[in-house]
C-alpha cells in the first residue's frame, strides 16, 4: 500500500540546560488514503511536535517521514497538503475574500480558476456573505473558518489539523465535522489532533495514541475501543497505566 502518511523510528531531540531532552521516540506512523485519522495525547505528549516534522517546520533527530511517498524534508512534499494550525492568524487588515486570492496565487492558482476556487470554499465554510469584511472583525469561528478555506484552497490531497474545534461553539464544532466528512467523501485524508474526544469518535476512522513522545495505540478506531466503551474511558485508561508513578496530566 502506498501510505499517505508513514514514518519510521521517528525521533526528536532537544539540548537543553539540563541536557538532552527526547520530545519524540521512535514514532512509527501509517495511514491510509481516505481516511480521517485522529492523533491524540495528554498536552506535552509531543502531537504538534509530530505534525512540525511532517510540515518540514522541525528536522527529525533520527528516523524518516514521508508524506504521499515523499521525504517531508523536500519542498515537494508540502505541494499537496493544506495545514490549520491550533491558533491560526493571518493578515488581519486584508478581507477574507483578498487572503484566498494571495494563497492561491503562491499556489500559482490564476484567473477564472482562483475566482471558482474561492467562491466554492467560501460556500463550504459559510463565509460568502462576510468574504468581504475585514478579517480583523472576525470572530474566533469565522477566522478558523476562513483559515481552514486557505488551508483547502489548493485542493490538497492530505488535510493537516491541530485541533480544528478547540474554542468553538457547538454550532462551529458541528460546520467543522461536517466539512471533514466532505473531504473523506470526495478521497481526501484528514489528520487531526484534538482534546475533544467526542469529535473524535464521531468522525474518526482511525487513531493513534501518544504518550510521552512515543506512540503507544493504534489502529482503526471500531477495532481499538471495545464495543458499548466511550474513547474518552479507553484513552484515560491508556495515560494512565503508562504514567510514571505520581504523574498528573493537564
Amino acid at each position: 500500500m502506498s501510505w499517505v502518511i508513514e514514518t519510521e523510528k521517528l525521533g526528536v531531540s532537544f539540548q537543553t540546560r539540563q541536557g538532552t531532552v527526547a520530545a519524540l521516540q521512535d514514532i512509527n506512523l501509517k495511514v491510509e488514503p481516505g481516511q480521517v485519522f485522529g492523533f491524540i495525547g495528554p498536552n506535552g505528549a509531543g502531537k504538534t511536535t509530530t505534525m512540525h516534522v511532517l510540515l518540514g517546520f522541525i528536522t527529525p533527530t533520527t528516523g524518516s517521514a514521508r508524506l504521499l511517498g515523499t521525504d517531508v524534508r523536500l519542498p515537494l512534499a508540502r505541494q499537496h497538503i493544506g495545514f490549520l494550525p491550533e491558533h491560526p492568524d493571518t493578515y488581519r487588515f486584508l478581507s477574507g475574500r483578498e487572503l484566498l486570492q494571495f494563497t492561491g496565487r503562491l499556489f500559482g492558482i490564476r484567473g477564472r480558476d482562483l475566482r471558482r476556487r474561492i467562491d466554492s470554499m467560501l460556500e463550504e465554510v459559510d463565509m460568502t456573505a462576510t468574504a468581504d469584511r475585514r478579517i480583523s472583525t472576525y470572530s474566533r469561528g469565522m477566522l478558523q473558518r476562513i483559515c481552514l478555506a486557505q488551508a483547502l484552497i489548493n485542493d490538497p490531497d492530505l488535510v493537516i489539523l491541530d485541533e480544528p474545534t478547540g474554542g468553538l461553539d457547538p454550532i462551529g464544532r458541528q460546520q467543522i465535522r461536517a466539512m471533514i466528512a466532505g473531504l473523506r467523501s470526495r478521497g481526501k485524508t484528514v489528520f487531526f489532533s484534538s482534546h475533544e474526544l467526542s469529535e473524535v469518535e464521531l468522525v474518526c476512522d482511525s487513531m493513534a495514541i501518544l504518550v510521552g513522545g512515543r506512540v503507544v495505540v493504534q489502529g482503526k478506531l471500531a477495532d481499538v475501543v471495545k464495543p458499548g466503551q466511550r474513547l474518552e474511558s479507553y484513552f484515560m485508561d491508556v495515560v494512565r497505566s503508562r504514567a510514571p508513578a505520581g504523574a498528573t496530566h493537564a
